[in-house]
């Protein structure tokens, strides 16, 4: 779960959904570990605040299991298709 302050930090934006773009497209590695960092094409991505609340709030997820530290494939999950699906109105 995210935080109160990085809630108030991060919010479903263009930005975000672009992200949850990306992992649905299968362009996306999640690290293994408490503070998940999300690599697009290869790279990291440039806010890490939107890609750890993203896998804090159960909208991306590794798609298989590993070794801690190690980078696996991302895979979004039900609810965040359901958000880009149905994007806020502020997105």
């Amino acid at each position: 779960m995210v935080r109160q302050s990085d809630r108030a930090l991060v919010s479903w934006n263009r930005r975000a959904l672009a992200v949850l773009r990306a992992v649905a497209a299968g362009r996306a590695e999640i690290s293994l570990s408490c503070e998940p960092d999300l690599f697009i094409d290869g790279f990291p991505c440039c806010d890490q605040a939107v890609s750890r609340a993203l896998a804090h709030e159960g909208l991306v997820r590794p798609a298989r299991a590993g070794s801690i530290g190690q980078r696996v494939p991302a895979r979004i999950t039900r609810a965040g298709n359901d958000l880009i699906a149905s994007p806020p109105a502020a997105a």
